[in-house]
């Protein structure tokens, strides 16, 4: 049969056999013998077995196929000539094979392995086929359990499917798992193995998730590099098909997944042979399927008389999988000359000190094994790369005879455990095989993508080195500093792995000026180069944009196998001033390198003055080649703003010497016609204009001779102090020792010992970041201002707000802190001075305010200019008393008089879910828990160090926490729960206080006065202040013994219950609308009272951008290509219809400020569920200048696309009344669908398409508008009377 024929669907024209039954599971194992383990490469996939025992003794011949100790070779295997290569990351690499040899896939994005599922949905949109002649059918689920359900029935039906996932979402797959490894389904699950939640949440990578799920059955296929993720990628999918045994194919997140690589790619056309002697196993895959045709069941349930047999039937389909991966690894390696092992073995042949590991960091020992090698050291590295099943056969023939001392070093932690997962099989392995070595040690290294190094490598290998066994560390940690368990190996200085010839380059960027971009295309223009290789990795803070990205590039004429940060770099490009002297940006420097800084400085005077110790020690002791580039002056020239990315880029070709000018700009301005082509010709020719203008600006800076020779570093590194002390035991003590290093990007050095176990951090440390990152920021201007408060009322970040004091608190005010008399107020507020204080340091320069402003009060103004005097008056700003008690906080003016709780996030400029949170704050914050949903709200709202929540002068404020992305509802209505529970049983106290006489009269008055009103929001309050001074007077209840006694102690114990808490579920769509909606429809149907806050901004924003059931039709997001073609879900209209007792209200901030805070204060104040779903205007949209979203939202709720509306239920079902504040639709749809690029790319990609996508989607607004309209109309009904009594 021709491969091209064998297509989804088409397989079935293969000749099974005439009944057309399922071939039955022992008649698979024919197929299985064609991947028998040998050292050499296998004849095509074929085997005579005909009956059972033939087949049994077919499975026994691949197991007992010998393993030898052949180390990885030297020279490969031959292979056709010049392998097309191409610089890839590791998702991309993985892809590519996953895309060839599949039918059907289902996603659900997570970091970080989205890019995987986004590149296949973006190939199948272009109309890319696979192997079998079809566009792979990409279909994004609710979430990855649903993705695992949809797996295993395309599975059932025949199809040959696959998917891409890691962390929580594997572990969401797990039920399945078990259903699909115990139904013997050829499957391959991708992973960019990612750290799982626990003490906190990390998005970096490690092996916690992949070692979760070794015991479902599926075999473990580990790829150590960006070459090694194309290469097993192919051998999961070929393996699993022969063996029938679900595979999951790892790597590690980001250090693999994202770094990008030159590698040889695949040809397709040499996989096609492959394929093609696999067309029986996939025909017995088709035959095996759900088919009326020939039926059969599947799934049944089985009791203890038959159960245990059943599953022990399938051991000849596991103990095979060995060697049929081996065999697939031969088979590969005759078409690239790749070969593998399922261990592989490098260093001294006689070697007596052995390392064992897997993942990114066995290429980390390899350099140090390759060192040590050549030092004369007898020393070696086991490369795992099949971990399930496990082979001890081929372990044990890979190692040395010569061995003497082990250490096993795993990417994991499990506590409690006897040792991690890969150390407990080679133990076991050795100790079954009666195989003696002197010492085997374990240890842990790189949890959550901790930088794993050639110096940290050399320590396990000088580790096992020790003159006496009994000083050899077991169960060590390499990589921090452990001195509370002193499990940590010392570490000495980096050694020189690579070879001489390989230039290695950082840029330190900031998050959204384009820099990692740029790189991105740099490492392009030169790994394409012939003879050159090029490497690239990101590392990035927590911010959503404005954080800091560290780029790591290196590029040279040899391979480049380093999976670690750079450590001597030759380059080290500075794209924003402010790192120069904030960060110690030349730490990784080698003497002599060159320096680039993004600065308007002309003379090392001007350095000299602005830069602090640490930066002028690393100036004197490397004297660096020093360059200066204004190149914000010419990003605003040639009009891109704050994006200096291709200004510094071409400097960086100028000074870097990798490729010659002359050829360095085309390629450069090539790519970025490709790079921004979608954007329009106006983007590409300004990103021209930078790259022809920056060289004008290029200044080298001389440092003078024998300048700086008593400088020291000895004031180098905000963290090394913090190392000293143990523990913390106050707030201010942990942002000395933990917040402050930190934010210095210096948390690597920080001890075990300064971190609380469980992973609390208090609030407001967000207050002592300081970033400075805006080019401008509002100045004010008193005689323009109406004292409206609206700049504040927008503002994303709290970093603007209005001020009010008496003359007297003046006194002692800068001389440019200029106030006017307040206006209105009436009496109270008479003789109070009003001023609109900003804050420099931690504006992020959106401009909201600017535009929001309705008086044209603030003007956009260079930092320069603002910095020096506005922080001054920011200082004494925050002296000033607060006086949030004079106003009604249910209006937008009074609102921004009361201390916003949540300040200063990581969150983009101009991000549209920040003003409603800290809304909230300003309305409910003294008495608010926060369930947060993971996603933009949980990374901006709570990522370590930075806690933008913050309390008041009392220290009060939200309590803030995070469980998963898809129990945020649950977890939310668990707290509810758990609350109302202490709070009945404060009650039932108070109840027997007053009934038993106990404490004093005053109390008594007082608890009397809290019972009735102790769950109404806005009375709780007060009246628990006068149960608290009542208290306080009362004399202590210990040791008497009686009923009043006990119930006062109680109270006494339990004062902070006394205030109702306001329990808000803040999630964003991707959790209300997909993996969280079965969570958030049974909560809102319980009746109890939690208030729902969905911040929707119509995709997945935190992972990239993906389509959402929010999403609207014709949008281009991601997993939506070619723009998306069903409708958005009407989450408000389906909660009134279905639950008729929940508040629920559609928002708009930037629209309708008043309707906004009427909304949160009706929600807050219904003693049930309530529904907000705020529409949150997010820079994915392709919004040209977030400044001016309120344009794009104002407009979107004139349109009717957002409508704006407040329901609140009545007593009894039909008695509630929707208000509809949006009554009318003003404006053209097109109006506003062309302000946002999701929409116009397809207009210019398809305008046919999108006419009718939006012809629909007008449609269904008129549609909605009518039905919201004839709701609004409709009469409730009234209550009904009581009949009278007989």
């Amino acid at each position: 049969m021709e491969l091209q024929k064998l297509g989804a669907g088409s397989l079935r024209a293969l000749p099974l056999s005439s009944t057309r039954r399922p071939l039955p599971l022992p008649g698979l194992l024919r197929r299985r013998a064609a991947f028998r383990c040998t050292a050499t490469v296998q004849k095509p996939f074929s085997v005579n077995a005909e009956g059972p025992h033939q087949q049994r003794d077919v499975s026994a011949a691949a197991l007992a196929a010998a393993p030898t100790p052949v180390p990885a070779p030297t020279t490969a295997p031959a292979t056709k000539a010049h392998p097309k290569t191409a610089p890839v990351d590791g998702n991309e690499a993985t892809a590519r094979i996953a895309y060839a040899m599949s039918d059907t896939c289902f996603v659900y994005p997570i970091t970080p392995s989205t890019p995987m599922g986004e590149a296949a949905d973006q190939w199948s949109t272009d109309g890319r086929k696979n192997l079998f002649g079809n566009q792979l059918q990409v279909t994004q689920m609710e979430s990855e359990a649903g993705v695992a359900g949809a797996l295993h029935g395309a599975l059932a039906a025949g199809s040959l499917a696959t998917t891409f996932t890691c962390s929580q979402g594997l572990l969401l797959m797990i039920p399945n798992m078990y259903k699909i490894s115990g139904e013997l389904m050829p499957c391959v699950i991708h992973v960019s193995a990612r750290a799982l939640a626990g003490h906190a949440l990390s998005i970096f990578g490690d092996h916690q998730d992949v070692m979760a799920v070794r015991q479902t059955g599926w075999s473990l296929l580990s790829s150590h590099s960006v070459q090694e993720a194309h290469d097993m990628a192919l051998v999961s999918h070929l393996a699993t098909l022969a063996g029938s045994v679900p595979i999951v194919h790892f790597f590690d997140g980001f250090r693999t997944s994202h770094e990008i690589n030159k590698i040889d790619l695949i040809d397709e056309a040499s996989i096609k042979p492959l394929l093609d002697e696999l067309a029986p196993a996939i025909a017995a895959h088709h035959a095996r399927a759900l088919n009326p045709s020939h039926p059969h069941q599947r799934g049944t349930a089985q009791g203890p008389d038959v159960y245990m047999q059943a599953i022990e039937a399938a051991n000849p389909f596991h103990k095979a999988m060995p060697g049929i991966v081996q065999a697939a690894m031969d088979k590969v390696a005759a078409i690239t000359g790749r070969q593998y092992h399922l261990f592989d073995y490098v260093g001294h042949p006689q070697a007596e000190r052995v390392a064992i590991a897997m993942g990114s960091g066995a290429q980390v020992l390899e350099a140090a094994v390759e060192k040590l090698v050549a030092q004369g050291e007898k020393v070696g590295l086991v490369k795992v790369h099949l971990f399930r099943p496990w082979s001890a056969e081929h372990l044990l023939a890979a190692l040395p005879k010569t061995v003497k001392r082990i250490s096993v070093l795993d990417r994991t932690k499990e506590h409690g455990s006897g040792g991690e997962p890969l150390l407990v099989e080679v133990a076991a392995s050795l100790q079954r095989a009666r195989r003696h070595v002197d010492v085997i040690v374990g240890g842990r290294y790189g949890l959550g993508s901790k930088d794993f190094t050639p110096a940290q490598a050399m320590a396990v290998f000088e580790n096992l080195a020790a003159p006496r066994e009994d000083d050899i560390r077991d169960n060590f940690v390499v990589g921090i500093t452990d001195d509370v368990s002193f499990a940590s190996l010392p570490v000495g200085r980096e050694p020189q792995t690579l070879p001489e010839s390989t230039t290695e380059c950082m840029f330190w960027g900031m998050g959204s000026d384009g820099t990692v971009g740029a790189n991105k295309e740099a490492v392009k223009i030169i790994a394409n180069k012939e003879g050159m290789y090029a490497q690239a990795y990101f590392s990035y803070d927590a911010h959503k944009s404005g954080g800091v990205t560290v780029s790591h590039l290196r590029f040279g004429p040899e391979h480049i196998n380093a999976p670690y940060l750079v450590q001597q770099a030759h380059y080290i490009g500075v794209h924003q001033m402010t790192y120069f002297t904030k960060y110690d940006v030349m730490e990784c420097l080698r003497r002599g390198g060159k320096v680039l800084v993004n600065a308007p400085w002309s003379s090392f005077e001007e350095i000299e003055k602005v830069v602090p110790p640490k930066t002028r020690a690393r100036l004197a002791a490397l004297r660096p080649q020093l360059y200066c580039l204004d190149a914000n002056a010419v990003a605003q020239e040639v009009g891109l703003g704050r994006r200096v990315n291709m200004v510094m880029q071409a400097a960086f070709f100028a000074l870097s010497g990798v490729v010659d000018m002359e050829e360095a700009i085309p390629l450069l301005k090539a790519s970025i016609k490709k790079a921004y082509g979608k954007k329009g010709d106006k983007i590409v020719n300004m990103n021209y204009a930078a790259v022809d203008k920056a060289l004008e600006k290029l200044v080298k800076i001389e440092i003078p001779q024998g300048w700086g020779k008593d400088e020291t570093l000895d004031r180098v590194g905000a963290a090394e102090s913090a190392a000293q002390f143990v523990g913390t035991k106050s707030p201010q003590e942990f942002l000395r020792k933990v917040v402050q290093p930190m934010l210095a990007m210096e948390g690597d050095k920080l001890p075990v010992s300064v971190f609380t176990p469980g992973g609390f951090f208090p609030p407001g440390t967000t207050s002592i970041e300081k970033r400075a990152i805006a080019s401008a920021v509002p100045a004010w201007e008193s005689s323009s201002c109406t004292q409206c408060n609206i700049c504040s009322f927008v503002c994303p970040h709290a970093a603007i707000r209005p001020a009010l004091a008496k003359p007297d608190e003046l006194s002692g005010a800068p001389a440019n802190f200029g106030t006017v008399p307040i206006r209105g107020g009436g009496p109270a507020l008479q003789g109070f001075q009003y001023r609109i204080q900003v804050s420099p340091y931690d504006c992020t320069g959106c401009n909201l305010c600017v535009h929001a402003c309705p008086d044209h009060a603030l003007a956009s103004t260079p930092i320069s200019q603002m910095l020096a005097p506005e922080a001054t008056n920011w200082d004494f700003f925050k002296t000033l008393p607060n006086r949030g008690d004079l106003f009604d906080k249910a209006t937008i003016r009074g609102s921004q008089f009361q201390a916003p709780l949540m300040e200063f996030s990581g969150a983009c400029e101009g991000c549209g879910e920040t003003p409603y949170v800290k809304l909230l704050t300003q309305l409910f914050g003294t008495r608010m828990v926060v369930a947060n949903a993971t996603g933009c709200s949980s990374i901006w709202g709570g990522s370590a160090p930075a806690n933008p929540y913050t309390c008041d002068d009392q220290g009060r404020g939200p309590a803030w926490a995070n469980s998963l992305f898809e129990d945020n509802a649950q977890f939310g209505y668990g707290i509810a729960q758990g609350l109302k529970q202490r709070r009945e049983a404060l009650e039932a106290a108070a109840h027997v206080v007053v009934q038993e006489g106990a404490g004093t009269e005053q109390l008594r008055a007082a608890l009397t006065e809290w019972i009735p009103v102790r769950s109404n929001g806005a009375l709780a309050g007060p009246a628990s202040e006068g149960v608290k001074a009542a208290l306080a007077a009362c004399a202590d209840a210990n040791g008497a013994e009686s009923a009043g006694a006990n119930a006062l102690r109680f109270l006494q114990a339990n004062t902070d219950l006394l205030d109702k808490p306001s329990v808000w579920i803040v999630g964003g769509d991707g959790w209300a609308y997909d993996i969280g909606f079965a969570g958030l429809d049974h909560v809102l149907s319980t009746g109890e009272d939690v208030n729902v806050l969905v911040l929707d901004t119509e995709e997945y924003s935190n992972t990239g951008g993906q389509k959402s059931k929010s999403s609207p039709l014709g949008a281009v997001v991601k997993f939506a290509a070619g723009g998306k073609t069903r409708p958005k879900k009407e989450l408000g209209l389906m909660t009134m219809q279905g639950y008729p007792d929940v508040y629920v209200a559609s928002v708009c901030l930037e629209s309708n400020y008043n309707q906004v805070v009427k909304a949160f204060s009706e929600a807050e104040a219904h003693p049930g569920p309530s529904l907000i779903i705020a529409y949150s205007p997010c820079a994915m949209h392709g919004i040209s200048d977030m400044g001016g979203s309120a344009k794009d939202a104002k407009l979107a709720v004139d349109t009717g696309y957002w409508p704006l509306y407040r329901y609140q239920p009545g007593g009894a079902e039909g008695e509630g009344k929707l208000v509809l504040d949006s009554k009318k639709i003003k404006g053209e749809l097109e109006d506003f669908l062309k302000l946002e690029n999701r929409f116009m790319v397809l207009q210019r990609r398809d305008p046919e398409e999108a006419d009718k996508l939006h012809a629909r989607m007008d449609e269904h607004i008129h549609l909605r508008q009518e039905r919201l309209l004839n709701m609004s109309k409709a009469v409730p009904k009234k209550p009904a009377e009581e009949e009278p009594k007989a």
